[in-house]
């Protein structure tokens, strides 16, 4: 291990999705494509943007944290839409990948999604080789843009 790689942060995975079902599936997905990192699991855009922006929604809670972003656009109580435009309109999370992962197919839809920054677009029932490689190559995204604290 090189000293730049000591110095990067592990990647937590927020896994947003309110099917426990579809869940466990992804987290074992995941899991047998190697990635070992942290997964946080949340059921609701209430719970997510509580966790992603803090109870006071400044999203300073998360200033420090290296974060990729599997969302669910069919969450309970709002639409993945919300969350995904909340997150790159804050400061402190809007550099963190996201990952749309759902059954929604629409055209119109995904290209909404792209348009309001999410990285990858994925749609359930989905090939879990190219899922596995698309959050691995997003992972990598934080080992390679490392700004340097004293240039």
């Amino acid at each position: 291990m090189n000293e730049q790689e000591k110095d990067v942060e592990p990647v937590s995975i927020v896994m947003i999705e309110d099917d426990p079902g579809h869940a466990r599936l992804i987290e074992r997905n995941i899991r047998r494509a190697g990635v070992n990192n942290e997964i946080i699991p949340l059921a609701s855009g209430t719970a997510a943007l509580e966790y992603l922006l803090g109870a006071d929604g400044s999203g300073e809670v998360s200033r420090q944290r290296h974060l990729l972003v599997l969302l669910d656009l069919n969450l309970p109580d709002m639409s993945g839409i919300d969350i995904l435009q909340k997150i790159k309109a804050n400061p402190h999370v809007k550099r963190s990948p996201v990952v749309v992962l759902t059954t929604t197919d629409d055209q119109r839809e995904i290209q909404r999604c792209y348009d309001l920054g999410c990285n990858v677009y994925i749609t359930k029932p989905v090939s879990y080789e190219g899922f596995a490689s698309a959050i691995r190559q997003l992972g990598l995204f934080f080992t390679v843009i490392k700004v340097p604290e004293n240039p």
